[in-house]
């Protein structure tokens, strides 16, 4: 079985969570050993693509990215022939070509993560929506089968009359080993000394960032100290957050730094509008952070479950989560125990099992 994964999602600048996916995969996939894989992307950006780090061939374009995406939608071009099996990490997918221009034609499945522009369309703009819905109908249209990380988005896209959709859970153990060096030095030129308070998110209304500044806002006299809040993610195209005490802006980060954060953290405050999956709630499990967060498929219960628009009940889980110990001693011991079930490998097998029961 030869296996082309479209990883198009890892040549961006801010690959985000749907990057984060394309690497576990690809990632886990190396660690079962699959050999027939190769991986398909837009002009390499060089000498050192990043891409060829995972050990499988790179089909590389020779167009760049935006060319390479539209060329899809509108079907100009299509998947390098001679596989089996065709995979996109999202739902910019190129349709597959016959071997040879006749015969067999390789099946294409197609990650869907979430349908969020229909769960809380004001957080995405117009072009943005029409663009998910064509791509959808696309998928539903032309894909053996739809993978999806959560039951509530297989539900929806069995009603748009896919042909096949699987559940796959994603992983949670992609962060490096943490550097605590780096750490020390982030938060010494942010001026954070002490405990403090995490959040993690693209700056973009679906993370909902300025409601979990508002409830920080009204927990922070209630913590044994005015311990300040450190937002990492970078910017996105929603409004930025105004100025307000004991919020401190660390933009992006490396990784291995972000998996420190996580670590000394008194708790993570990830509350979006809606989720698909849900990255960082289990990355921050993974590294012993206590987690207030939204209901979302990731935390399969071992989180501090909020109403995200509800932001009284915000502020009373960041008190309980950050200076209740008894609760921060249940969180962490949960946390660690659904992590343990979330690794890349074992997503990557469930893929594996899906491709080649569709051979």
């Amino acid at each position: 079985m030869r296996v082309l994964v479209v990883a198009e999602q890892l040549r961006r600048s801010v690959p985000g969570g749907v990057g984060t996916y394309a690497h576990g995969l690809l990632t886990g996939l190396a660690a079962t050993g699959a050999g027939d894989v190769s991986v398909h992307a837009s002009r390499s950006p060089g000498r050192d693509d990043p891409l060829s780090g995972y050990g499988f061939p790179v089909r590389a374009s020779p167009l760049p990215a935006r060319g390479l995406t539209r060329a899809w939608d509108i079907g100009l071009i299509g998947a390098p022939g001679g596989f089996d099996v065709v995979h996109s990490v999202s739902q910019a997918f190129p349709s597959p070509r016959r071997r040879g221009g006749r015969g067999h034609r390789p099946r294409l499945t197609v990650m869907v993560h979430d349908l969020s522009w229909r769960w809380v369309p004001e957080a995405f703009p117009p072009r943005g929506r029409r663009w998910h819905e064509a791509t959808l109908a696309r998928a539903v249209a032309r894909a053996a089968a739809l993978v999806t990380p959560s039951e509530e988005a297989a539900a929806s896209l069995r009603k748009e009359g896919a042909a096949r959709v699987e559940v796959v859970p994603e992983g949670c153990d992609h962060l490096p080993p943490p550097d605590q060096g780096g750490a020390d030095r982030l938060l010494t030129a942010l001026g954070v000394a002490g405990p403090f308070l995490l959040s993690v998110g693209t700056q973009e209304p679906r993370k909902n960032l300025s409601r979990v500044v508002e409830a920080y806002g009204r927990a922070r006299t209630r913590l044994p100290e005015p311990w300040p809040l450190v937002v990492v993610g970078p910017p996105g195209w929603g409004p930025d957050l105004p100025p307000s005490p004991g919020v401190v802006r660390a933009g992006r980060v490396d990784a291995a730094v972000l998996a420190a954060l996580y670590g000394r953290a008194r708790c993570l405050v990830y509350v979006p509008l809606v989720e698909g999956f849900g990255l960082p709630p289990v990355e921050g499990m993974a590294h012993g952070a206590p987690v207030v967060a939204s209901p979302m498929p990731s935390t399969g219960g071992a989180a501090l479950e909020v109403d995200p628009v509800d932001v009284a009940a915000v502020a009373e889980a960041i008190v309980a989560a950050a200076a209740d110990e008894e609760v921060r001693r249940g969180l962490v011991a949960a946390g660690a125990e659904r992590a343990a079930r979330l690794t890349w490998e074992a997503c990557a097998r469930r893929h594996l099992e899906l491709w080649r029961s569709l051979c």
